[in-house]
């Protein structure tokens, strides 16, 4: 096998989980770009060596791909989880016209530019279904007219990793020099000779459960409810499980009853919408923790800078899943050895 160490540069990197993925699979991290700066102490606090430039993406470009005079390096791989709510069944849905969801044109231009050999790019699974899949069919077509493949799977974190989270994502690739191989009726490709030598991952059916996921030192007091809080009666009614997590939807609690923890949120713990909620092994009623969100995520030695509590829980639910990051990778960097 070969020992190549392709080179990867990275776009709305958050605080890195796909880098992160990325650079387990065994491949180097060029670059990043990442605008919030919040999320930019968290990545610094994490991976101090790697070259992170916290930009607005389109000044990027109008500069010519420079960043403070130097130009970036090329890559082999280009990443990115490009904003979703344009896309969420959660947000507007605007698709194109939200001009966060302009923000997929800034990628293009990347990718015209650069000329990596392959792309994945990462957003919520609605995006295939958006605006009865005009939307998608729009960024398949963009991708494929740069002489890109389109392969896109949806994956749900709980079905290919050992984490115990539902989290349905879309997962875009691409490979520079071929034709399309999903050959989606949807988009009436041609039969054009293509590569078969990528696949998805396999399923596993190796789950943790939520008690392996909870912190196994003493958590701070801020995280735990009292008949103090004003749902307090609810939170005595409904949570009965320690091996569950629940969610307090502003009136309710809901229970997941799949033993799974639900999609965590970038609003999860803020105006009370979507907190996740668990009796931990002292038998106490608590929000997760922000290192126990991250956990969830697959970031198991996470350093956490001194930022809100807020900031941290958005920054993990914007996050990815590394486990899955890292099965992809490397699938990937099977393909592009071939």
């Amino acid at each position: 096998m070969s020992k190549t160490k392709y080179k990867v540069g990275g776009l709305f990197s958050g605080i890195g989980g796909i880098e992160l993925g990325f650079e387990k699979a065994g491949y180097d991290i060029a670059w990043a770009n990442e605008f919030d700066p919040k999320a930019c102490i968290t990545y610094r606090a994490n991976f101090k060596e790697h070259f992170l430039i916290e930009e607005d993406i389109w000044t990027l470009i109008d500069n010519d791909y420079k960043h403070n005079g130097k130009e970036l390096n090329g890559i082999d791989v280009l990443v990115g989880g490009f904003p979703c709510q344009a896309f969420s069944v959660a947000g507007y849905r605007k698709g194109f016209e939200d001009t966060r969801g302009n923000l997929f044109f800034a990628i293009t231009e990347f990718i015209s530019h650069f000329q990596p050999k392959a792309f994945l790019l990462e957003n919520v699974k609605n995006l295939e279904r958006h605006d009865g899949g005009k939307t998608f069919g729009r960024i398949y077509s963009e991708l494929d007219n740069l002489g890109y493949s389109v392969i896109y799977k949806v994956m749900n974190t709980s079905d290919y990793t050992e984490i115990p989270q539902t989290r349905e994502r879309i997962f875009i690739i691409g490979f520079k020099g071929e034709r399309d191989f999903n050959k989606a009726e949807l988009f009436n490709k041609d039969d054009t000779p293509c590569s078969d030598s990528f696949i998805f991952p396999e399923k596993t059916e190796n789950t943790k459960s939520i008690k392996q996921m909870l912190s196994k030192v003493k958590v701070d007091k801020k995280y735990y409810y009292t008949p103090n809080t004003y749902f307090w009666d609810e939170i005595k009614e409904n949570m009965k499980s320690r091996d569950t997590v629940y969610q307090w939807r502003r009136k309710y609690i809901r229970e997941n009853k799949s033993n799974l923890c639900p999609t965590l949120t970038a609003n999860m713990g803020m105006g009370g919408h979507n907190v996740p909620l668990v009796i931990d092994s002292t038998g106490g009623y608590r929000k997760l923790t922000p290192k126990e969100c991250f956990r969830f995520q697959g970031f198991n030695e996470i350093k956490l800078p001194k930022i809100s509590d807020s900031s941290l829980y958005k920054q993990a639910g914007n996050s990815v899943t590394v486990p899955l990051i890292t099965k992809i990778a490397k699938m990937m960097k099977k393909s592009l050895e071939q």
